[in-house]
């Protein structure tokens, strides 16, 4: 039996990993991890068989004052551990939460856009909940991610991607460093969210039809750009809409209200389509023009996370995504200095935005992270 931290947010994957934890013979520590402004609350010692847990904090009572990851999902998420009899904790992540709050915003207002998601993997759920995991004997993480942990032949650990091709979370899991991937579970990785409905009905949890988080959880309401403006209130990014020509055909209030492949929102009426094609935030200008203006055969990432033995001096085959709800496209990826990569698609891709992650995938069968990075 292997001690396992969970992290558990409160919603219906997580609540049915920790089960089939428990069902694997695992001993589950359930984790929420609070990151919202948080009123005082005392800091409970750490459990009393792991006297080193105080390497990060952790509170025991659940207020309700916080900006996000509400106290109702913790709640949820405390049910679900009290039913199974699991020892349950919250980590007050506050100021780590604040360093991808902060990444947001200088994203936006550098004309990239962010992807605060992925950041949140690889800074908080698989960075410090392995530290975390350390400090109370465990051998494991696991989280409700829709992905698959797969040994090799080599005994190498991979990242695969989910059986639910529609729920496929393994985009976000590539800053997932090499030396984690051998302590990492992912229990719902090998089943479709029906299934995963129905298994959290029959066991009776609350949280069986509970509906997913579909936005940012820190822009709780209202706009991105109105919320980078609200923590940035000094900052002007206001400027000229202009055409690929470089006419100008408008003004707009801030480039963090932009991103690239953009066609909503422009606040020009020019009588047919336009999209967003680059953002210029040295000269504050926001290009648009038509969409086949934004179709790109290249690009370079970098900060790039390998899952596969580097450097290569030849290109190599591969398929690469390049957003999370977007198809992978057939590719050549080659390596960079400084840990960067360049990949050529076959065909053109549409809306390749800096700032979003590009990921590739085993050229094979497109199952198998090999690596990924940030979009130059």
């Amino acid at each position: 039996m292997s001690r396992v931290v969970l992290a558990m947010s409160g919603g219906v994957d997580s609540s049915v990993a920790a089960h089939l934890l428990v069902e694997q013979g695992h001993e589950v520590i359930g984790i929420f991890m609070r990151h919202g402004q948080q009123s005082p609350v005392a800091c409970a010692t750490a459990p009393a068989e792991n006297p080193n847990s105080q390497h990060l904090p952790i509170v025991n009572r659940l207020d309700h004052k916080q900006g996000c990851c509400t106290a109702a999902d913790a709640e949820d998420a405390q049910r679900v551990a009290d039913k199974m009899g699991l020892p349950f904790y919250a980590l007050n992540l506050q100021e780590e939460f604040s360093r991808i709050i902060d990444y947001f915003v200088d994203e936006y207002t550098t004309g990239r856009t962010p992807n605060p998601c992925v950041q949140c993997n690889n800074w908080i759920k698989f960075g410090k909940l392995f530290d975390y995991a350390d400090s109370v004997g465990a051998e494991y993480v696991a989280t409700g991610h829709y992905a698959r942990m797969r040994q090799s032949g080599s005994g190498k650990f991979e990242i695969c991607r989910g059986r639910d091709s529609h729920k496929d979370q393994s985009y976000v899991l590539f800053g997932v460093k090499r030396a984690h991937l051998a302590k990492m579970m992912l229990p719902v990785g090998d089943y479709e969210k029906p299934q995963i409905r129905q298994m959290a009905a029959d066991l009776g949890m609350r949280v069986a039809d509970k509906q997913d988080s579909q936005e940012i959880c820190f822009v709780s309401e209202g706009r991105y750009d109105a919320f980078v403006r609200g923590r940035r209130e000094h900052l002007d990014t206001s400027g000229d809409l202009v055409t690929v020509d470089g006419a100008v055909v408008g003004k707009h209030d801030g480039i963090e209200g932009f991103t690239v492949g953009q066609r909503k929102g422009l606040g020009v009426a020019l009588g047919e389509p336009k999209f967003v094609v680059r953002i210029e935030p040295e000269t504050r200008r926001v290009v648009i023009g038509d969409r086949c203006e934004l179709m790109r055969s290249t690009l370079t990432a970098r900060q790039v996370n390998w899952h596969e033995t580097v450097p290569f001096h030849q290109p190599k085959r591969c398929y690469a995504q390049i957003r999370y709800n977007s198809q992978a496209a057939a590719a050549t990826v080659q390596c960079l200095p400084d840990e960067r990569l360049q990949i050529e698609f076959e065909q053109p891709q549409f809306g390749v935005a800096p700032g979003q992650a590009v990921v590739c995938y085993d050229p094979e069968s497109n199952q198998r992270v090999l690596a990924g990075g940030w979009i130059e």
